[in-house]
């Protein structure tokens, strides 16, 4: 999204779909060609270990990259396959992969939201969710996952969606964070399957950690990851600032405050930003910040509290 110039992103990456790239000794990576302004170049599947390996997000249901990723395994056994959550530039690959291998499916959950949908709710339009998913081992936080040569521990992290889930691996310092954290943008928080107050919780969760280098869903791995989700945190208060400043000067709905926030965002993003600011607007309303009549929902006008 626009107006991040706060925090050091790196849009630098040049891996082209389908190409395996062993990024670190252990973890390989294939690009699935799915471009957009929500995906970046497009979304990312690693494979760990050698030989008996582990598959992290099989990606959307894409012919070619299923077989770009199973030519990527050819002569070795995929043991497990682990889901970060459940959106369908993610998981709906999952179907594919296993029906090839045989290899459970290691996930938090199937997909739900973060809150009840409120009445005058429909389904979110950013959501992209993949409501067909289930796993065959659900996973909690802290649970490990082993295999032959690697060792993944399950790092709960709701936030951009309920489910989901990040993957440690704490003797190498990694951590697959899915789309909690990316190199090349924020994430999208869209309320009710997202949570502002769930997704700041689990960055500070994932600062508190030693793991420094994260390996994400879309984009480049990002060194110092720990520091580099300190920018994240800050950028989020900062965006909360600004929507108080916007209604310090009167009651304003959500078109009217990511006009006033969201300078030069490309218009495709515009729907997005609507409803990070409602992710945003919740949490302050639960905190008697800001009043609106009736739910806290993308439609609504807010206004701040007389204190």
């Amino acid at each position: 999204m626009a107006d991040n110039d706060d925090i050091p992103f790196n849009k630098n990456f040049p891996l082209k779909p389908g190409a395996v790239e062993e990024v670190r000794p252990g973890v390989r990576r294939i690009l699935c060609d799915n471009p957009s302004p929500f995906t970046f170049t497009g979304s990312l599947t690693y494979i760990v270990g050698q030989g008996k390996v582990a598959i992290i997000d099989p990606g959307p249901a894409d012919e070619a990259h299923a077989k770009a990723v199973l030519d990527a395994v050819k002569g070795e056994t995929v043991t497990h396959i682990v889901v970060t959550h459940t959106h369908v530039d993610h998981s709906p690959g999952t179907a594919r992969l296993k029906a090839a291998t045989g290899a459970p499916v290691y996930a938090e959950g199937p997909h739900r939201a973060s809150r009840p949908r409120f009445e005058s709710e429909k389904h979110s339009p950013e959501s992209g969710a993949d409501r067909d998913f289930r796993p065959d081992i659900v996973v909690a936080h802290g649970d490990v996952i082993e295999g032959d040569g690697w060792r993944l521990e399950a790092v709960a992290t709701p936030g951009h969606t309920a489910n989901h889930m990040a993957f440690a691996w704490p003797e190498r310092k990694f951590n697959f964070v899915g789309d909690h954290v990316m190199g090349w943008s924020t994430s999208i928080v869209a309320p009710p399957d997202g949570s502002m107050v769930d997704y700041m919780a689990s960055l500070d969760r994932l600062a508190g950690r030693a793991e420094d280098l994260y390996f994400s869903g879309h984009g480049p791995e990002i060194p110092e990851g720990p520091r580099f989700v300190q920018f994240l945190i800050r950028h989020r208060r900062a965006r909360e600032a600004s929507i108080l400043h916007r209604l310090a000067k009167g009651e304003a709905d959500i078109p009217t405050m990511v006009r006033a926030i969201y300078i030069g965002i490309d218009p495709r993003l515009m729907n997005a930003a609507g409803y990070s600011v409602l992710a945003h607007l919740e949490d302050l309303v639960a905190r008697g910040v800001v009043a609106t009549s009736g739910d806290p929902v993308i439609g609504g006008t807010y206004r701040l509290v007389a204190s």
